[in-house]
């Protein structure tokens, strides 16, 4: 099986650090509004992803985070007037119906941050120790000097990064920092904020951290697969990289980096921001759950692409067909080689998943009469039978 790894950019063979195990994490939701397509795409990816390592006898540890305390979350509570905490978990127990429905897989650990407080806390005491992180002002950062590899993952310039954490929410204005692009590890809450406990004051977790501490928690100092949408590139993997490499130790952090291209709708990148959304729930008024995840399995985890009402109407009419076929084709067996048929299907996922073409495979194999072959490739990719 080869997987592309964003790290090297280039498709590397898949062998994972321990025989038969995968340790996979993949960066969750920030839980302060309605989830879109664009969420949908990253984790049917990532759940195939599961499925197929399964199929090929591998057992599978899947850490998905939630980021249930964020700059966001407090944001849009003070906003409407919700305690932040009852806001997270409406938005997170939607996320979760949604998932349901899709027939996504439920995650081995599905966490949130603020039940890793103290692994967070003992992560940044080593960091400070250990003089890669400073105080100033309540606040605790990480130095990036201080890891000359930092900018590794992304290979873009210092002003590329600067410019990034600007737009990103990371402000390198901070006149607390040494360096622009000190990025915060612990802030220090205001009045009507949360806060935990610390040796540095009253305070919480910055984003980056949080994933770092989870994956150390659920997982181990060094995993298999670290994934996520491709706009996490910087500043998130990249600061996740610096910390845990520096925490443990131990390199690299990650194996492979598997990065999920984005969705587009209406010429603009989908998202809460923007508010070009296109929404699970809605979409399942009309159509199954097999006619979304056919759509978005036509389109490669790693390609940005741009959602159109007429896709998914064809979505719906080859599923229709496949159904169709397959109620028929189980009156007649005539055709029951399924094991050339399925090695056809192998090839293409083992091909960093080329869903794709898997599918044009699954389509042809069912035009033949190969029922067998077919439910099975149809169960790998997680349709529902």
């Amino acid at each position: 099986m080869k997987l592309y790894n964003t790290f090297t950019n280039k498709k590397e063979e898949f062998i994972s650090i321990n025989p038969n195990k995968v340790l996979l994490y993949v960066c969750g939701i920030t839980p302060y509004d309605t989830t879109h397509l664009g969420h949908a795409f990253t984790y049917t990816a990532f759940d195939v992803l599961y499925r197929f390592l399964t199929f090929q006898n591998y057992t599978v540890n899947y850490t998905q985070n939630i980021t249930d305390i964020d700059d966001d979350i407090l944001k849009k509570a003070k906003q409407i007037g919700e305690e932040w905490k009852k806001l997270g978990q409406f938005w997170t127990d939607k996320f979760v119906i949604d998932n349901k429905s899709l027939n996504l897989v439920k995650p081995t650990h599905y966490v949130k941050a603020t039940e890793t407080i103290p692994t967070i806390i003992a992560i940044i005491e080593k960091l400070v120790r250990d003089g890669f992180a400073y105080q100033k002002n309540e606040n605790v950062y990480f130095a990036v000097t201080k890891d000359p590899d930092y900018g590794k993952l992304s290979k873009y310039s210092r002003e590329e990064m600067i410019k990034l954490s600007r737009e990103r929410g990371a402000d390198p204005d901070d006149p607390n920092k040494r360096d622009p692009l000190d990025f915060i590890l612990w802030q220090k809450s205001k009045p009507d904020e949360p806060y935990w406990e610390s040796q540095w004051g009253r305070g919480r977790p910055g984003w980056h951290i949080e994933c770092s501490a989870m994956a150390y928690k659920y997982l181990d100092k060094k995993i298999d697969i670290h994934g996520g949408g491709a706009d996490l590139i910087y500043p998130h993997h990249e600061s996740e990289i610096a910390q845990s490499e520096q925490f443990t130790g131990e390199k690299p952090f990650t194996q492979f980096w598997m990065h999920v291209g984005m969705l587009r709708y209406q010429g603009e990148k989908m998202s809460k921001s923007l508010g070009n959304l296109v929404m699970v729930s809605d979409l399942l008024k009309t159509y199954s759950p097999n006619d979304i995840r056919y759509l978005l399995l036509s389109h490669h985890y790693r390609e940005s692409w741009e959602y159109r009402d007429a896709d998914i109407k064809e979505a719906k009419n080859t599923m229709n067909i496949i159904e169709t076929k397959l109620k028929q084709s189980s009156r007649s067996q005539k055709y029951q080689n399924e094991n050339g048929d399925l090695n056809l299907f192998v090839q293409a996922m083992n091909d960093d998943l080329n869903t794709p073409r898997a599918l044009t495979i699954l389509n042809q194999t069912l035009n033949k009469g190969n029922t067998k072959a077919t439910k099975h490739m149809l169960e790998i990719l997680g349709f529902i039978l």
